[in-house]
């Protein structure tokens, strides 16, 4: 991933004290830490049957008073709130998600992941932490970010799935796509330059089960998320008024993109069935030439011939379908669910700006108090413009980042398609050319004269 602008945060005065969790495994000494390469909507309620629901794409608001907690209320403040500078991208904490486990108990089954952290940063009392923890875990991670950070690009999750019907709940072809998405996820927290320094993050990487579960008691009730849930409902239901050209493009940007990824995603995966299904074929065709081979004499060098050559195709085939679920497939449809996450942030700011348009529409038709509707304008005004700071901010490096993915995936579906076609081609060109210099030569005519 390639390094964008640096968005830093300035942690605004009187803010929350740090975390007092400190539990963690012992520090280790490694000889070098690894560099760990990075792979490739938020939820009203956790259920401990997590991993069988039906993914949420819920899109809630968060209070405009835990936003103004969060952000200076003042323009001094707000123009220090969200940087730019042009530093080296030097990483200095490496995460690893690996060993699913899988947990049966009485109620539920479930799955947890081992997640490993190496840093040298400061603000850690060890170089090295491994935790377990489960999807739920997960989710509770990204609403979290989304509830301190409401209009900056939190990386998204894999969905839910529901696996009726069948014996074994999850496979390892399930199991292992999520544990990439997951260490996908929880290393591009890492690379981001604010959501990085986030506390519960640091909670994350850090806590045991037991405390984690503790800390996360410590969040909003489901009373105040459902007041959130209803105020975000009412926010799109009246629309937005005075929305800044800057962010007007945004939007409409964020929509075509969601558009065209999620056609670009549902081809690729159907293309995708297409081939396997060609494969299956291919595979029942090769062995057709061979039995054939047994009962014509005459042509029996020619019929293993093309049994060897549909043999060799299929095996291209499955590498050029490898390589587009391991390569175009996962980037298009993270990039379906970014187009969610998106969205999600624009409603998010969208929230804060409706609110402000009430105030001011109450204030322009005197239907209460003149001063206090004064000062609660001012500081709408100020969240408005912290909002659309941050998304600002956090847009540009984003979108390199998408780019980059983009480009990434493209040129390796093209050389993979170039590799197969290639390999596909020299299989059939050899033994058209070895049919051809076995054919009897004819006499010319002048030779017989």
């Amino acid at each position: 991933m390639s390094a964008g602008p640096v968005v830093q945060r300035v942690e605004p005065s009187g803010g929350a004290p740090p975390s007092p969790l400190r539990r963690h495994v012992p520090a280790q000494t490694p000889e070098a830490l690894p560099a760990t390469l990075p792979l490739c909507t938020d939820a009203l309620d956790f259920d401990e049957d997590d991993d069988l629901e039906v993914f949420s794409k819920d899109t809630t608001l968060t209070d405009g008073n835990s936003f103004s907690s969060l952000v200076p209320t003042s323009p001094s403040s707000m123009i220090n709130q969200y940087k730019f500078e042009d530093e080296p991208d030097i990483s200095d904490i490496f995460i690893t998600v690996d060993d699913p486990e899988s947990h049966i108990t009485a109620i539920e089954t479930f799955i947890t992941y081992r997640v490993v952290t190496k840093t040298t940063r400061s603000e850690f009392d060890s170089s090295e932490y491994e935790v377990r923890r489960r999807y739920q875990d997960f989710l509770w991670l990204k609403s979290k970010l989304e509830e301190t950070h409401p209009t900056l690009i939190i990386p998204p999750l894999p969905e839910k799935f529901i696996m009726k019907g069948m014996v074994e709940r999850f496979n390892d072809d399930f199991i292992e796509t999520r544990k990439k998405a997951l260490h996908k996820f929880l290393n591009r927290i890492a690379e981001h330059p604010t959501l990085t320094f986030n506390e519960d993050f640091k909670v994350f990487l850090t806590a045991q089960a037991w405390e984690l579960a503790s800390h996360k008691k410590q969040g909003p009730g489901f009373l105040e998320r459902m007041g959130q849930s209803v105020r975000a409902v009412a926010s799109s239901m009246r629309g937005v008024k005075n929305r800044p050209d800057d962010i007007a493009v945004i939007s409409d940007y964020v929509d075509i993109f969601s558009q065209k990824t999620n056609a670009l995603d549902k081809i690729a995966q159907r293309i995708y069935k297409e081939e396997k299904e060609y494969l299956e074929q291919m595979k029942e065709y090769g062995p057709i030439f061979t039995l054939w081979s047994a009962s014509e004499e005459d042509l029996a060098s020619s019929l293993k011939g093309i049994a060897s050559c549909i043999d060799k195709c299929c095996l291209a085939t499955e590498q050029q379908m490898s390589g587009l679920s391991s390569s175009l497939i996962p980037i298009t449809h993270e990039y379906v669910l970014y187009g969610e996450m998106l969205t999600g942030v624009m409603k998010r700011r969208d929230q804060i700006q409706t609110e402000l348009d009430g105030k001011v529409y109450a204030m322009a038709n005197k239907k209460a108090d003149t001063e206090r509707l004064k000062e609660e304008i001012g500081k709408l005004e100020d969240k408005v413009e912290c909002a659309n700071n941050a998304l600002k901010a956090d847009w540009d490096r984003w979108k390199q980042n998408m780019q980059n993915d983009m480009k990434s995936a493209f040129t390796t579906m093209a050389q993979n398609n170039v590799n197969y076609y290639e390999e596909c081609l020299a299989t059939w060109e050899t033994f058209l050319s070895s049919q051809t210099n076995d054919l009897p030569q004819e006499e010319d005519p002048e030779d017989l004269s």
